[in-house]
């Protein structure tokens, strides 16, 4: 509902340029997104990551859902989309595929679903890591064309600068200040929000200021909404598929759909102004992320409490230890 506001708030009173004298947007979501990273490396828990490496099956297969099976599938529509009008619309859905997976959500959700928590705050954490390698790899391959004045060596320091060096800086303070992060924790997940919330409100404000939604109609709209529901539902089940076909554990495989089948709104909002896309299509690979951030959200959420309730009925089913 906040990113919503943010919306609209961006159509009634925009951020204008000459509002930089008084309060610098752009500035003060450079210094939120190095400290988002910062925060990242100071929440890892080192301990768990290690303790949980030997259940390397559940592993590869959820990060090989996130990014290979993942991008592969809009992959596959790229032939009908190149060289068309609708090249850009298939591009921002590559975008969104290409992205790492979330953290507190995807463990929020494996926790209330009653999965292997342990193995999704490895596999979360680690997602974001390679992420930072792969989105803007598997990226490249189709933004050379697309980003105006782009720089890969530029794009590189940025991504330096904005989240790898923070992630170290924030791993390196792991031991001294995890205490303070734990208690504080709270006051971060809002930080966190702030930083997403302003860079929706600047990258909508510029939309709405240059007119942009002149090139995202309501039919683009709509195939976007179809295409990131259709995502979902095609990687949560090949995922448990293949989950099941390996004969993991109920727990592993409520991890594997739920870790593997989400993409992070964070990544989403912050790769998107360090990988030199240009100002008028900002929006436009905003909106699947968005859509799909939303959509996770709500039916994720249902569909934890529901798997939590079967799970909770078949434990009432089995015979108690005394009656047996």
């Amino acid at each position: 509902f906040l990113l919503i506001a943010m919306v609209v708030l961006a159509r009634v009173f925009p951020f204008q340029k000459s509002y930089s004298e008084i309060f610098n947007l752009s500035g003060f979501i450079d210094w939120g997104i190095a400290g988002i990273f910062l925060l990242y490396g100071l929440k890892l828990n080192l301990k768990e990551v290690i303790r949980d490496i030997s259940n390397w099956k559940l592993h590869l297969l959820i990060q090989s859902g996130t990014f290979i099976i993942f991008p592969l599938l809009p992959l596959l529509f790229y032939p009908l989309a190149k060289e068309t009008e609708y090249y850009d619309i298939w591009l921002s859905v590559f975008f969104l595929a290409s992205l790492p997976s979330t953290v507190s959500s995807s463990v929020v959700m494996v926790s209330i679903a009653k999965g292997n928590v342990t193995s999704a705050i490895f596999n979360a954490s680690v997602s974001g890591i390679i992420g930072i390698l792969m989105t803007p790899l598997l990226m490249s391959f189709f933004l050379d064309s697309q980003t105006e004045n782009s720089d890969s060596g530029e794009i590189l320091q940025q991504l330096m600068i904005k989240v790898l060096l923070p992630i170290i800086l924030g791993i390196l303070l792991n031991p001294f200040l995890k205490k303070w992060v734990t208690k504080y924790s709270n006051i971060i997940a809002e930080f966190d929000r702030l930083i997403i919330l302003m860079i929706v409100y600047e990258s909508f404000s510029t939309a709405f200021l240059e007119k942009v939604f002149s090139a995202v109609p309501g039919v683009t709209f709509l195939i976007l909404a179809f295409s990131v529901v259709f995502l979902f539902f095609a990687v949560y089940n090949i995922l448990k598929f293949i989950a099941q076909k390996m004969n993991f554990q109920r727990k592993d495989v409520i991890t594997t759909t739920f870790c593997g089948s989400k993409k992070s709104l964070v990544h989403g909002s912050l790769f998107l102004l360090v990988l030199g896309i240009p100002d008028d299509k900002k929006v436009l690979f905003l909106l699947p992320v968005m859509i799909y951030h939303s959509f996770q959200l709500f039916y994720v959420s249902w569909l934890a409490n529901r798997i939590a309730k079967t799970s909770a009925e078949d434990e009432n089913k089995k015979p108690k230890l005394e009656e047996i």
